[in-house]
């Protein structure tokens, strides 16, 4: 049993802080959003920080999932952050996805006052989150990750230890620049198909079985096709993503033009109104432009 600090209750957070607590460890827990931090606590009988320094000063490992790159430096670095309430040889692990660059500062702060940290981006989602079944990809000192492995194992099964500081987000960055050109691929093809009179049934079983199949296809399609968007990795999350990878491709000097244009069609399906659906509920914005609906809960050809 260890005493751990959790920052950050959202759609990963809480399955995450819940599958810790089920490992038998004592919690201390703090959200942007007090009332979810309270509600949390007083469901699962854990201790609530005030601020990320309490929970700092009560843990000896400290798990966030916040946001963005901005609320990760803040919970951190900030004039009530962890910094101000770890003490000397604790641990920090930032499950966010976030900036490299950004997340390399923070450790070189930290490192300066003598506290351990690793970066280590998640995927899988709530469904992953809420199983133990993550996928963790971890930056920082091997050592370090080692003695935290048990706490990883209480999330997670597959384990990736891919290098220094800021190397656990690069491997994020890249896996989701991968999934958000899959996803625009998949509702260009599907769209284009269902518009020329193709069943999109038809057309998705073609695509389990041949050459251009994928996970996502064969994990979302279901969805699609009942109109079910309700988000376990939302679409403006996934566009802030691909921003963090064009802008790793800016510092590398390496062309990404592909993702820019996925960026773009991401962002294009949040002004529309869709950015809170679920990351297959992105096609809603090229149907709408085509006129044609693939869902079977509207016109499921042309319109």
């Amino acid at each position: 049993m260890a005493d751990v600090g959790f920052l950050g209750l959202g759609i990963m957070g809480v399955p995450m802080a819940q599958r810790l607590i089920g490992a038998g460890h004592r919690l201390t827990v703090w959200s942007h959003t007090a009332e979810k931090a309270a509600r949390f606590a007083r469901l699962h009988n854990c201790a609530l920080g005030d601020t990320p320094a309490d929970v700092a000063q009560a843990s000896q490992t400290i798990f966030l999932c916040v946001g963005d790159s901005a609320m990760s430096r803040e919970a951190i670095l900030g004039e009530e952050g962890l910094i101000k309430g770890a003490g000397i040889d604790s641990l920090i692990v930032d499950c966010s996805t976030i900036s490299p660059t950004t997340s390399k500062e923070i450790a070189a702060r930290l490192t300066e006052k003598r506290i351990r940290f690793l970066d280590a981006p998640c995927t899988g989602s709530k469904p992953g989150a809420e199983a133990g079944t993550l996928s963790f990809m971890v930056g920082g000192e091997r050592a370090v990750f080692e003695q935290a492995r048990p706490l990883f194992e209480a999330m997670g099964q597959a384990l990736y230890y891919c290098g220094g500081h800021g190397m656990g987000l690069h491997a994020k960055v890249t896996q989701n620049l991968i999934l958000g050109n899959i996803i625009q691929a998949f509702n260009e093809g599907i769209v284009l198909s269902t518009k020329g009179g193709v069943d999109p049934q038809v057309m998705i079983e073609i695509l389990n079985n041949t050459g251009a199949r994928s996970a996502y296809v064969a994990a979302k399609a279901g969805f699609i096709l009942r109109g079910d968007f309700e988000p376990t990795f939302s679409v403006r999350w996934l566009e802030k993503d691909l921003g963090l990878a064009l802008q790793v491709g800016s510092e590398l000097g390496v062309p990404l033009p592909t993702t820019a244009a996925s960026q773009q069609q991401l962002r294009a399906a949040i002004a529309m109104g869709y950015g809170q659906d679920d990351i297959c509920g992105s096609i809603r914005a090229l149907e709408d432009i085509a006129a044609c609906h693939v869902r079977r809960d509207e016109a499921s050809t042309s319109v």
